[in-house]
């Protein structure tokens, strides 16, 4: 197995893009339990934020932590955070279903809240998060990586929208990740009421990339299953979950998420997008180009009218979403993610997972 291949340990660093100076915006991580911390503090470092405290109950994490981001402040408590008025958002991996919980809490405090992926586990934590944000007018962001930081996601973006393959009839997504040594994984990875299951929790970031490329505001999940195939051993492990969507202009989704990467793939997993327009279609290859050992990250392939184009976009693109956020934050708009967008896939991963078919 390749070091460090895991998705959890996915924290891709971008070229600097600041859009603020020295100490314009300032933010905190809170709760250390998903290495996405780390991707989530890359991109908004590197957008030109100021990381200034860190707090987790664990020194541990916060020792690891504090070697990748050695300018940080080890915080006390939470509330050492929440007293600062020079923090502005905060950015937490909190085990999942702790997520909401602790957004409430950073909103109160009058800060906006980053959060990874899935943001809750519920639709009653989805409730309570949508009734303070309306309190408070503060943000609940997610951290929906598998489009906001990959390069190959986020040109697929750009071409869409610049008319490449027309409307978006549907979208097609493979999700499939490492599970590697299970005695490195928390206790909670094996608990579905900790984690939400692997359509809520890995299904969320298909969802979202399907109501943003497709322009979907809406949909009904026609179906879902979820099954543990081949993990006895940990009876609340799902490791293979799939799903059918019908958005609400029209346009339609298949995806699949599995627990299956074999050790002998040069990455954590071959996750695949591929788009289907009226005009043409796109196919993602967004870690690897399959059989082509050393073939790095940000595969684009092109069809349409104008005929075919291979792009390869790694270190070509960035990741605009952290500046468009800390912009966001500053101005109080929603040009990065509308709260209502990120909220929608939140929802609907969840329904996904409430009527799955349990097939194993």
């Amino acid at each position: 197995m390749i070091k460090g291949s895991e998705g959890m340990n996915y924290a891709p660093h971008g070229k600097p893009s600041p859009v603020v100076g020295k100490g314009e915006f300032r933010f905190a991580a809170i709760a250390l339990d998903h290495g996405h911390i780390y991707g989530m503090c890359n991109g908004l470092t590197e957008a030109g934020a100021e990381l200034k405290w860190v707090y987790d109950p664990d020194p541990a994490k916060v020792r690891a932590f504090k070697e990748r981001f050695p300018g940080v402040k080890e915080a006390h408590s939470e509330e050492v955070i929440f007293s600062d008025p020079a923090i502005q958002l905060v950015a937490g991996a909190a085990v999942t279903r702790e997520r909401c919980a602790l957004g409430l809490r950073v909103m109160s405090a009058g800060k906006d809240y980053f959060t990874d992926k899935a943001p809750l586990t519920t639709l009653e934590q989805l409730e309570a998060a949508k009734t303070k944000v309306r309190e408070t007018g503060k943000k609940y962001m997610c951290y929906y990586s598998e489009r906001l930081h990959v390069e190959s996601a986020v040109f697929a973006g750009d071409l869409i929208a610049d008319g490449a393959i027309g409307k978006v009839i549907q979208v097609l997504g493979l999700g499939p990740h490492r599970i590697g040594d299970p005695a490195t994984r928390p206790d909670w990875f094996f608990k579905q009421e900790e984690y939400g299951g692997i359509l809520c929790d890995i299904g969320s970031h298909q969802i979202e990339q399907f109501l943003f490329y497709a322009g979907v505001k809406d949909a009904t999940v026609l179906h879902s299953k979820t099954g543990n195939y081949h993990h006895p051993e940990y009876s609340g492990l799902e490791d293979f979950g799939d799903a059918a969507l019908l958005g609400d202009n029209g346009a339609t989704q298949y995806f699949r998420v599995d627990w299956f990467t074999p050790d002998g793939l040069q990455s954590w997993g071959d996750g695949r997008t591929f788009i289907l327009g009226t005009e043409g279609f796109i196919e993602l290859r967004k870690y690897l180009n399959l059989g082509i050992s050393g073939s790095g990250p940000d595969h684009v392939f092109l069809a349409n009218r104008q005929g075919e184009t291979y792009y390869n976009v790694s270190g070509k693109v960035g990741y605009p979403y952290f500046g468009a956020l800390i912009l966001d934050c500053l101005n109080r708009s929603e040009n990065a993610m509308t709260q209502e967008h990120c909220f929608k896939a939140a929802e609907l991963a969840i329904r996904a997972q409430m009527q799955a078919v349990k097939i194993k």
